[in-house]
Parts: C-alpha cells; structure tokens; sequence
C-alpha cells in the first residue's frame, strides 16, 4: 500500500494549493452534474476561504503526497475529497470515522446528483434529515442534508 491509514495529519496552510488540486481531481472524477465554470468558481473560494474556516485532517502517501482530506466546523463535515488514484482503498471510510470519532463530527451536506456519496454516508451511519433545491452558494444543485442516525 502507498499509504497508510492508521496516521491522519493535519494539513498546513503552505499545502492549500495541493489540497485544493486533489479537490479538483476528485470533484472532475465524481462530480459530472458540475460545469466546468463551476469548478472554476468554486477553486478560489475552497482555496482563499473555505480551507481557512475548517480543521483539516488528511492521509498521505508513503512519499508524503496528500491522498485524500477532509474539512470540519462545528461537528459538521464540510469537505470530504480522495484522489481518484486512491478511491476506493478505505481512506474515505478511515476519514470519516475520524471525523466522527475524534472531531465530533454528526452532521453532512451532499449533493442529491451524487448517489455515491448518498450512498457512502448511508452506508456509514447518516440519514437525510431534509433536502434544500440549492447549494450553499445558490447554485441550482440540490443537496441533502445528512445527520447520524444516533444523533436524530
């Protein structure tokens, strides 16, 4: 394995520009609802904004690359991102439970479009609690609005 997932690290500010480039690489991998100009608006929001008003944890590949990241505020899972080259090899689940476990995390926001993720937070505890036509910023991208079943 290139990595491993029994260290989580925090992420420093001089690493923003890579984090926001495995955002890029996972959202073009995962995301199709999305335009391109979506990508291109959201991309100095996460990296001017978004990243300063979260915790961020992340795994890292043996040659200390970032893999995979994760952002919370205030018990909320505000970004969860792996890079396509190491989806599905646990870093999502190992992250969540972190978040979960050690940040006190209960709460997520998903878009509808992305029945993976849906199912993803499903799987690992979450239900809908409601559902909002629009994203955060607006945009005509419903979302759905997910808590852990222990805490509804």
């Amino acid at each position: 394995m290139d990595f491993s997932l029994s260290v989580i690290d925090t992420i420093q500010k001089y690493e923003y520009k890579e984090v926001v480039d495995v955002w890029k690489a996972s959202v073009r991998a995962t995301h199709h609802f999305l335009k391109e100009e979506d990508i291109q608006y959201f991309k100095p929001l996460i990296l001017n904004t978004y990243l300063d008003a979260v915790e961020l944890r992340c795994i890292r590949t043996k040659d200390n690359t970032i893999a995979g990241f994760l952002g919370v505020a205030e018990q909320h899972l505000e970004m969860l991102f792996i890079h396509p080259n190491y989806k599905g090899k646990g870093i999502g689940k190992t992250l969540l439970a972190y978040s979960i476990d050690q940040m006190n995390v209960i709460k997520v926001d998903v878009n509808e479009q992305d029945i993976r993720a849906v199912g993803f937070y499903t799987h690992c505890g979450f239900k809908v609690v409601c559902r909002s036509e629009l994203d955060a910023s607006g945009k005509p991208y419903p979302t759905l609005h997910m808590q852990l079943k222990s805490e509804g």
